[in-house]
């Protein structure tokens, strides 16, 4: 059963800012699998009544933090165009375009969160369930596949992105930019093929 939708006065929004903030602090220190609710509360000072009067379990403040660092603001990003930027410049210029993993590379606050290898499959799943209804409708539209065709590129693509993104550590470097455009360069001549 989910918590109901609470008021989002100062004093809620400064409670939920510092548990997120004391799992990302904690997230730093060890890995996911070794963290606990009452960790969490005592780096956070609070009551463990106070943690779960926000979040049902450990899950629910990891997908908050996760909606943070990838974004999912409800914001239109990542969108499949006609083509994606290919030039380093234009990726520099362009960083709406990326895909999530991609919008928060380089993000020291969440670095060891994308790094830890106990939750890469759940971000995977995280960002594969936020961005389907958006991206697969998109990818279909690009290049006339199937639901289940563009559904099979999308998670390819969702699952390369990230492994490329975790082999440069998340940081925006020039071999990440490298990467990044060698791999848009890629997409785009696959999606051409499909017109």
């Amino acid at each position: 059963m989910s918590k109901p939708v609470r008021k989002m006065d100062r004093r809620t929004v400064y409670t939920l800012t510092v548990i997120k903030d004391a799992f990302i602090a904690l997230i730093k220190q060890k890995s996911y699998e070794d963290i606990t609710v009452v960790q969490v509360c005592r780096a956070a000072d609070i009551t463990r009544s106070t943690f779960y009067l926000h979040y049902d379990n450990l899950s629910g403040v990891l997908n908050a933090v996760l909606d943070d660092a990838l974004m999912f603001s409800g914001r239109q990003v990542g969108m499949v165009s006609d083509s994606a930027p290919t030039t380093i410049d234009e990726l520099k210029g362009n960083e709406s375009q990326l895909a999530a993993c991609q919008r928060v590379a380089d993000s020291d606050k969440y670095h060891d969160l994308l790094m830890d290898p106990a939750l890469s499959e759940y971000i995977i799943g995280r960002i594969l369930t936020h961005e389907h209804d958006r991206m697969v409708p998109a990818i279909q539209k690009r290049t006339g596949l199937s639901r289940a065709d563009a559904e099979t590129i999308f998670v390819y693509t969702v699952h390369g992105s990230f492994a490329i993104n975790r082999q440069n550590k998340f940081i925006k470097n020039e071999a990440w930019y490298h990467d990044l455009q060698l791999l848009n360069q890629f997409s785009n001549g696959g999606f051409s093929g499909f017109k």
